[in-house]
C-alpha cells in the first residue's frame, strides 16, 4: 500500500524539512518511469503538508536545490510569466520548446486553438472579493486533450483558495512532486502567489486580507533513488549534526540580493527565444487585468514590450501599446 503521510510546520523551511524526514522514514519503495537500469527505487508516499504561517521566518532552507538567484528566477517564472514565451506551439511538430509553464496555465489558459484566454488567477480573485467563503475559487492546469499524450505533463494540478476570518487559505495539489529536488522551490513560489492573491483580493474588496495557512498535497511525493546517496549524506546528515538555525536562512536577510538579481534574470530569459508577436500580445492581454495589483502584471507587460521592440521592431511595440490601450495606463511609445 502506498502510505498517506501528513506533516505540518510553522514556516516553509520547517515544514519542508519535516516532510522529507517523514517521507524518508515512512515512505514506500517503488520504481518510476524515469529510472535508469541500475537506479534503486524511489521512496514515495502521498503527502499532505500544512504550513501554518507561510510568511514567517525562516522561510529558506539551506539545502534548497539552487541558489538565491535561482529561487528568484523560479518565483518570477511561476508568478510573473517570464518564461511563457518558451512554451511550444503545439500545432508545430518541429517546435521542441517547453510543453507548458505554470504561469501560462494559471494566468493564460487556452482551449485547443481557441482565441479565448482565461486568466484563472484573476477570476479567482474576483470570486473571492465578491464572496470570501466561496468554494469555487480555483485554477487548474491539466489539459486533457494535450497532457495525456505529453512526455512531460504538468505536475501542479490545481490551486484553490478560501477566506476565513480575513485570512486567505490556499490548497495546491500536485500529481507528482520531487520532494528533494523541486518541492521547496514549488512551495516558496506558490506561497508568493498566495500573497499576490491575498493582496489582489484586498485591492478588489477594500477589506484587509492576510496570508493564511498553506496546504500542499502531492499524490506522489518522492525522492528518486538516483538522489538517495546525496540525500542521506547531505540532507539527513545536516539534520543530525546541525541546529535548525544552522540549516536555514531568513528570507528578509537575502531579499535585497534576490531583488537585485531580477534585471539580469529578465535579460537572460528574454534572450532565449524569438517569440511570435501574437503570442507576446496574448501574454500582455492576460496581464492587463492585474495592473491594479502592481508588480506582476506590470513586470510581464514591460518584459513583453521589450522583446517586441528588440525582435519585431519599435513600430510593432508602439502599435501594441496603442491597440491594447497601454498608452492610457502609463506606457509611452518608444
Amino acid at each position: 500500500m502506498i502510505p498517506v503521510l501528513t506533516t505540518s510546520g510553522e514556516n516553509i523551511a520547517d515544514a519542508w524539512e519535516r516532510s522529507l524526514v517523514n517521507l524518508y522514514h515512512q515512505g514506500c519503495h517503488i520504481k518510476t518511469e524515469y529510472d535508469k537500469v541500475d537506479d534503486p527505487p524511489s521512496i514515495d508516499a502521498t503527502m499532505l503538508i500544512t504550513i501554518r504561517d507561510p510568511l514567517s521566518e525562516p522561510m529558506i532552507h539551506r539545502d534548497m536545490p539552487g541558489g538565491f538567484e535561482d529561487l528568484e528566477e523560479y518565483c518570477m517564472e511561476v508568478c510573473e510569466g517570464i518564461k511563457d514565451h518558451l512554451v511550444r506551439d503545439n500545432t508545430d511538430e518541429s517546435d521542441t520548446r517547453w510543453e507548458y509553464t505554470y504561469h501560462q496555465r494559471l494566468f493564460g489558459y487556452t482551449v485547443l486553438q481557441g482565441s479565448m484566454v482565461w486568466n484563472q488567477i484573476e477570476i479567482m480573485c474576483q470570486k473571492l472579493a465578491n464572496s470570501p467563503h466561496t468554494r469555487r475559487a480555483q485554477a487548474v492546469t491539466w489539459k486533457v486533450w494535450e497532457d495525456n499524450d505529453c512526455y512531460d505533463p504538468a505536475c501542479l494540478q490545481s490551486v484553490w483558495c478560501r477566506i476565513l476570518d480575513g485570512e486567505l487559505n490556499m490548497n495546491v495539489r500536485f500529481r507528482s512532486n520531487d520532494a528533494y529536488k523541486a518541492a521547496f522551490m514549488n512551495i516558496f513560489a506558490l506561497v508568493r502567489l498566495q500573497k499576490m492573491i491575498a493582496e489582489r483580493v484586498q485591492d478588489l474588496s477594500g477589506m484587509p486580507i492576510k496570508v493564511g495557512r498553506y496546504c500542499h498535497i502531492a499524490d506522489s511525493y518522492h525522492i528518486y533513488g538516483s538522489n538517495m546517496e546525496e540525500f542521506k549524506g547531505r540532507f539527513m546528515k545536516a539534520v543530525r549534526e546541525r541546529t535548525f538555525k544552522q540549516r536555514t536562512f531568513r528570507y528578509k536577510d537575502f531579499r535585497d540580493i534576490m531583488q537585485e538579481a531580477r534585471p539580469g534574470i529578465l535579460k537572460k530569459v528574454e534572450g532565449w527565444a524569438v517569440i511570435s508577436l501574437s503570442k507576446l500580445q496574448s501574454h500582455i492581454s492576460a496581464a492587463i487585468p492585474t495592473l491594479d495589483h502592481g508588480g506582476y502584471g506590470h513586470n510581464i507587460i514591460s518584459s513583453c514590450l521589450r522583446i517586441i521592440a528588440e525582435h519585431h521592431g519599435k513600430d510593432a511595440a508602439n502599435e501594441t501599446i496603442r491597440e491594447l490601450g497601454l498608452d492610457k495606463k502609463g506606457w509611452s511609445e518608444q
